[in-house]
């Protein structure tokens, strides 16, 4: 079992994170997400009593103090291909949500993160998510008029409703709680998928979140394959390393053990058998030292 979390150490993590610009987000839930990356040299602004920033795209904000556990993992992918991230997660208890219902007008965005935007109305699609809300905010007045028509009316029912209110030119907000994202129109993309929103999921199957919590963000550290680039190490122990502190403790020493050369039989579970598979493919790009394809491994 992880000991409990200290937020110092959650605070510390949020922001190291926050402060890298190669890292990348992902701030919703299952079938309905914003996709965060800030630009090479796009310049971002720290924000006043919260954690994150702006940019003139996008916005980020953690509320502080107490609420998000962090947990670190990695999800085999097809061939000798992995991903990895570190959920932000939420008590289930605290994420009530609500059944997918109609638009619904929700007043002006007096929480949002750039001043300029807190007189601009906010509408929620009514997505259902249990862990988030995602709404539209629109300063657009022809927008914001389309928007009130639309209350009342059920876009998961009805896809060509819920394509054409997306492509209105309103700002994409997301709020979990206190934490939220932003994504003005020709920002970040919000990825919404109505038959995954209609399995009612909080995260998928292959995401390895302990019970009781709900996801609600994801960060992305660099991945040490990205690019095309020849393997790189640094990125890879500093992921490793946050697998360390905010992973799950059984998982990480199966690692170690294949790390170490041990002969490890078949896991019980789905999540060791995903992790034995990406420890196999690290340990040949690793053993390869990074340059070309890795030999496979038994």
């Amino acid at each position: 079992m992880r000991p409990p979390v200290e937020p110092g150490a959650v605070r510390a993590l949020l922001e190291r994170a926050l402060a890298d610009p190669a890292v990348a987000w992902t701030f919703g839930g299952y079938g309905a997400a914003l996709a965060l990356r800030r630009d090479p040299g796009e310049a971002a602004v720290p924000l006043a009593g919260r954690l994150g920033w702006a940019t003139s795209r996008a916005a980020l904000a953690f509320a502080p103090g107490p609420g998000l556990v962090p947990f670190a993992y990695e999800t085999a992918l097809g061939g000798r291909d992995w991903s990895h991230a570190v959920a932000l997660c939420r008590p289930a208890a605290a994420c009530t949500g609500v059944a997918p219902g109609g638009v619904t007008a929700c007043g002006p965005d007096r929480e949002a993160a750039r001043p300029q935007d807190r007189e601009a109305p906010l509408f929620d699609l009514g997505l259902g998510l249990r862990q988030a809300r995602v709404l539209l905010r629109a300063a657009d007045p022809a927008a914001a008029a389309i928007l009130r028509a639309a209350c009342g009316r059920a876009p998961l029912a009805d896809e060509g409703l819920l394509a054409a209110l997306l492509a209105l030119p309103c700002d994409r907000v997301v709020l979990a709680g206190p934490h939220r994202a932003e994504a003005a129109p020709d920002g970040p993309r919000l990825h919404v998928l109505a038959k995954l929103l209609r399995l009612r999921r909080t995260h998928a199957a292959t995401a390895q979140i302990p019970p009781g919590l709900v996801p609600v963000a994801h960060l992305h550290p660099p991945h040490p394959l990205a690019g095309g680039a020849p393997f790189d190490r640094a990125r890879h122990d500093a992921v490793q390393a946050l697998l360390a502190e905010w992973g799950d403790p059984a998982l990480t020493a199966l690692k170690a053990r294949v790390a170490a050369g041990e002969a490890v039989g078949v896991p019980a579970t789905r999540a060791g058998r995903a992790v034995l598979r990406v420890a196999r493919a690290q340990a040949a790009w690793l053993a390869e030292g990074g340059a070309g394809r890795p030999t496979p491994s038994g």
